[in-house]
């Protein structure tokens, strides 16, 4: 099943998203959060980014889902840090941060299709919270 790594300059917004999106999905998808820097401040870290992404490593897809600019260019160094392999099963995702990890994790709890898992995902960007 798809991996997902939060990433967010912040480490308790990361960590609370991926708080509620285990309990959404009943922790069926491995996740991990990766925000702020080591040393607690905010920012990110494509260390902390790498770590991330390996714990969650089983094998298939790795999907990273990023807040703002600079978390998107922690996420590709820290691509630079992988072996090949690894590597090329991730996948960076285009959505906003709360509902796309939250469409994309109940996704991959239904499909193991990583390309529907990531239009899901990236969907979330056009849905209505107020009709």
């Amino acid at each position: 099943m798809a991996g997902i790594v939060v990433v967010s300059h912040s480490s308790k917004i990361a960590e609370g998203i991926v708080e509620l999106t285990e309990q959404m999905t009943q922790g069926k998808v491995k996740m991990k959060a990766a925000g702020g820097t080591n040393d607690g401040r905010i920012g990110t870290d494509a260390v902390k980014i790498q770590e991330a992404i390996l714990e969650v490593d089983d094998g298939s897809a790795i999907l990273i889902f990023m807040d703002l600019g600079s978390a998107i260019m922690s996420a590709e160094t820290a691509l630079d840090f992988l072996e090949e392999e690894v590597k090329n099963r991730v996948i960076l995702v285009d959505a906003p941060l709360v509902e796309g990890v939250l469409a994309g994790a109940i996704q991959a709890t239904i499909s193991s299709d990583t390309d529907e898992i990531k239009r899901t995902a990236e969907a979330a960007r056009g849905l209505n919270k107020i009709q």
